[in-house]
């Protein structure tokens, strides 16, 4: 079963009285396993996309379904479960909380979901280990370099075994030789782990890594390249 469904999705917003067509009947799929990148120039629709997928805003039209279910259906309560228990975050400003440590961030999705605090730190410890961060456990985002913060976002990303990690432009910040790194890791979590990414980016070296190019113009898919 696909993880996530996008059918017939539409998405307007008012700028004055401008009704600005954001989406355009978007039809997608999204398998396990997947390393899939949203493409497309600024306004194409792309964040906007990743936005309805995680649950983060409500279409106009059209239907979204993680794993076949559909988020129109779920209640507020029942869709902030879903974000919480089925899909990781990771955005382009990182998103750390200042004052926990790395670990800390990385536990925090664990700890919303009430698991006790040893499998929340074992499980903390084992994610920071995975993005390279083995010995940074007890620095705090301001002790990090962007880099180390944005691998301490994917940790947290991943730290609760989500079906779907989706990814704001998590370069976007980074200096080339510390984005290359960010994405190897990622590539391994893909390859090694099977956690599935998909990625909202205007980064060539994430297209090239992709092994699923979408490309998006003014709100609609104008070519979805498998490699």
């Amino acid at each position: 079963m696909a993880i996530v469904s996008v059918k017939g999705l539409t998405r307007n917003y008012q700028q004055g009285t401008h009704t600005v067509r954001a989406l355009r009947g978007v039809d997608l799929q999204i398998e396990p396993g997947e390393f899939t990148a949203l493409m497309g120039p600024s306004g194409s629709g792309k964040s906007t996309l990743l936005n309805l997928i995680g649950g983060l805003d409500e279409p106009t039209g059209g239907a979204v379904l993680v794993e076949g279910k559909d988020l129109a259906q779920m209640s507020r309560t029942e869709r902030s479960d879903m974000r919480r228990d089925r899909l990781g975050f990771i955005f382009q400003a990182y998103n750390l909380i200042p004052v926990l440590t790395a670990a800390e961030n990385a536990e925090f999705v664990l700890q919303l979901q009430g698991k006790d605090a040893a499998a929340r730190r074992q499980r903390a410890m084992e994610t920071l280990e995975a993005v390279g961060l083995k010995g940074m456990e007890d620095r705090r985002p301001n002790e990090l370099s962007g880099g180390q913060q944005q691998r301490v976002a994917v940790a947290r990303a991943i730290a609760a075994d989500p079906a779907l990690v989706l990814a704001d432009e998590p370069t976007a910040n980074l200096d080339s030789k510390t984005s290359d790194a960010l994405l190897e890791t990622m590539k391994r979590l893909n390859e090694d782990l099977g956690v599935t990414f998909v990625f909202a980016t205007h980064d060539p070296k994430v297209m090239e890594a992709a092994r699923r190019v979408i490309h998006l113009v003014d709100g609609e898919i104008v070519e979805d390249q498998r490699k």
